[in-house]
């Protein structure tokens, strides 16, 4: 075989497993928007050209690809399956899926996050430990490169904390504000929501989160153990019973685990961006949203392609 032969060969098997990802992600996504209370159509005066099921989970699966609306209609028009999938009579134009993006209701997109969670759960079994840290999204359109240039350094962006199950990689919660807040801030509304939505035996933090009413919410309310390293200045005395028993005896061996969200952020981050590409808040919100979903889903397919892969291993055993 020659070498250009070579190449074209290697391009073909490139393009395939591509290909096979993204039918994967978008059966995925679509049984996922399929399983939400949303009706097919917005109002009854609609064009009924494309259902809300097939916008939104084109608008999932521009996010998976982490491409804007123009490059990603552009490159849909090539994707013959894709539409075939989907059962798309027509591409939408870009603007379609903006204006649907913008309309669709934040509650929906917190529907379909929370169906995620049910591809990796079956029973209420609790998680063992949930690790909470925060992060920031920035919303900026000129480069670093520019900035510097010019000297203005625009550091403008949107705090975003969440909770992940360590065992599986999954993210169990999120909350996003518009301006930095202290971590504290975020943490009795993440802890509720994530609690809520899956119950977690243990809750690890870093230093940043450190605080006796966090701890006492922690251990009374959602009956769960708190780790979280204690802040001091100057050797002064701990206060708070749940602070000096930290300084006591703090359990290392289940902090390690807290790393692990600062992980799945480098991930999200890495994958699909961390800048955001709308302007006004609530959108920016319905965006983070969405990555939050596109997140978990992609872990899915990562559990699915481990499954399959273990399973060709043992047969081929066998039939040895």
């Amino acid at each position: 075989m020659s070498p250009y032969q070579n190449v074209c060969s290697k391009s073909k098997e490139t393009n395939r497993r591509l290909a096979s990802r993204n039918i994967r992600f978008i059966k995925a996504a679509f049984s996922i928007v399929k399983a939400i209370r949303m009706s097919p159509y917005s109002c009854k005066y609609s064009k009924k050209t494309y259902t809300q099921y097939q916008l939104l989970t084109l608008v999932l699966f521009k996010e998976f690809r982490n491409q804007h609306y123009r490059d990603f209609i552009e490159d849909l028009g090539d994707m013959e399956s894709i539409q075939q999938e989907l059962d798309l009579l027509a591409v939408p134009h870009f603007t379609t899926l903006q204006k649907f993006f913008y309309r669709i209701k934040t509650l929906y997109l917190r529907y379909a996050f929370g169906k995620t969670l049910t591809l990796f759960y079956s029973t209420n079994d609790p998680i063992p430990i949930t690790a909470i840290d925060s992060s920031g999204f920035t919303s900026g359109y000129s480069s670093y490169y520019y900035s510097v240039r010019t000297g203005k350094i625009r550091k403008h962006f949107l705090k975003t904390s969440i909770s992940v199950d360590t065992d599986k990689q999954v993210v169990t919660g999120f909350i996003a504000s518009k301006s930095p807040v202290h971590d504290t801030r975020h943490a009795h509304r993440l802890l509720r929501q994530c609690h809520k939505i899956r119950r977690s035996e243990c809750y690890v933090m870093d230093k940043g989160y450190d605080s006796e009413a966090i701890h006492r919410f922690i251990r009374n309310d959602l009956h769960a153990d708190s780790i979280i390293p204690i802040r001091s200045w100057n050797n002064e005395v701990v206060s708070g019973i749940y602070r000096q028993e930290m300084a006591l005896q703090f359990d290392e061996v289940r902090y390690r685990k807290r790393q692990l969200v600062e992980t799945k952020f480098s991930v999200l981050k890495r994958k699909f961006s961390g800048d955001l590409k709308a302007r006004i808040f609530v959108i920016q919100k319905k965006e983070i949203t969405g990555k939050m979903i596109v997140c978990n889903i992609h872990r899915f397919l990562q559990f699915f392609m481990i499954e399959v892969f273990y399973r060709a291993e043992l047969l081929l055993k066998f039939s040895i």
